[in-house]
């Protein structure tokens, strides 16, 4: 797979995962407030070496196979200072995924995020749609799907960190996201 690009936006670099960015996932990670509505095989509570093995043994191996890519959300104006991550994968339903530590939680980064990992799902991948799975109470992961213009095509029972509880799939296709894109607008690589 080729190496995947760094992504500048008016606020953030979001840089490809690395092994070295296990010791800041360990920290900001590991909160009820950002693991409650993540999928149920996230283990709670987290272990000591719960980003360790997730870097080194599921995402960057299954980054280097082309079945995900995940890159590390940091601020443009302290890039040493990771806030959350978001990735891209390759599996049916589910094609997409992010987490905020709560710091910043609230104060649009994430939509910034999700505008330039869209872009690259849809333009540069040529992908044709793009499923978001979530649970149903996790509002603010809503509300962004709301605002890129997604809709809620099924509902389902879901398992969560935080227990059983409805799981919605949003969808947004790649006609429908290019529509509302500026011509002249490039994420910055």
């Amino acid at each position: 797979m080729d190496a995947l690009p760094t992504f500048t936006t008016q606020r953030l670099l979001l840089t490809p995962l690395q092994l070295a960015d296990a010791a800041a996932i360990q920290q900001l990670f590991p909160h009820w407030e950002v693991v409650r509505y993540l999928n149920h095989n996230v283990p709670w509570p987290y272990p000591a070496d719960g980003a360790l093995t997730f870097v080194r043994d599921h995402a960057l191996p299954a980054s280097a196979r082309g079945e995900e890519r995940h890159w590390m959300i940091r601020l443009r104006q302290a890039p040493a200072q990771c806030i959350g991550s978001i990735g891209l994968y390759e599996h049916p339903g589910n094609h997409r995924g992010f987490w905020l530590a709560p710091a910043w939680q609230g104060q649009g980064y994430m939509r910034e995020a999700c505008q330039v990992i869209n872009h690259y799902w849809f333009v540069t991948l040529q992908r044709p749609l793009m499923h978001v799975p979530k649970a149903e109470a996790n509002l603010a992961s809503k509300r962004v799907s709301v605002r890129e213009g997604m809709r809620c095509v099924r509902t389902e029972p879901g398992r969560f960190v935080a227990g059983e509880m409805l799981q919605e799939t949003w969808e947004l296709r790649r006609e429908d996201w290019l529509r509302t894109q500026p011509l002249d607008q490039e994420p910055s690589p």
